[in-house]
């Protein structure tokens, strides 16, 4: 694994636990201003910069607060010199959702870039597969 790989890895390591606990200010660090994120819930649209990808946050800390679960299962990084992609898939969800669906993955997709040698994350985007027939 090379450097940029680690470091990657570190980053997004490090977000899941600032997630998982709840800490905003963890949660952002590694986000370039311009962030694009592509949500489970809505604005369909997605979330444009740093700013709205905060207010983001609040409602799904007070979900978790219930007993959810937020861990990476899985975590895969490709580097390249200034531009990154990395995807993960993660246990997210509350006890009685693992027992009706214990396989169900969150699917994560990171991309980043590079500024001034630091690794910034510049679009994420979140997913659940579809079940069949939930519509």
């Amino acid at each position: 694994m090379s450097t940029d790989e680690s470091r990657i890895r570190t980053l997004i390591e490090d977000w899941a636990k600032a997630v998982h606990a709840g800490d905003l200010d963890a949660v952002l660090a590694g986000h370039a201003t311009d962030i694009v994120m592509f949500d489970v819930p809505p604005p369909y649209e997605g979330v444009l910069g740093i700013d709205a990808y905060r207010e983001t946050w609040p409602s799904f800390f007070i979900w978790q607060a219930t007993g959810a679960s937020f861990e990476i299962v899985s975590l895969d990084v490709t580097a390249g010199e200034e531009v990154a992609f990395a995807h993960a898939l993660l246990r997210c969800g509350t006890a009685e959702e693992f027992e009706r669906n214990p396989a169900n993955r969150l699917r994560l997709t990171f991309g980043l870039r590079k500024e001034s040698g630091r690794w910034l994350v510049a679009h994420e985007h979140h997913s659940f597969p579809v079940e069949a027939g939930s519509d």
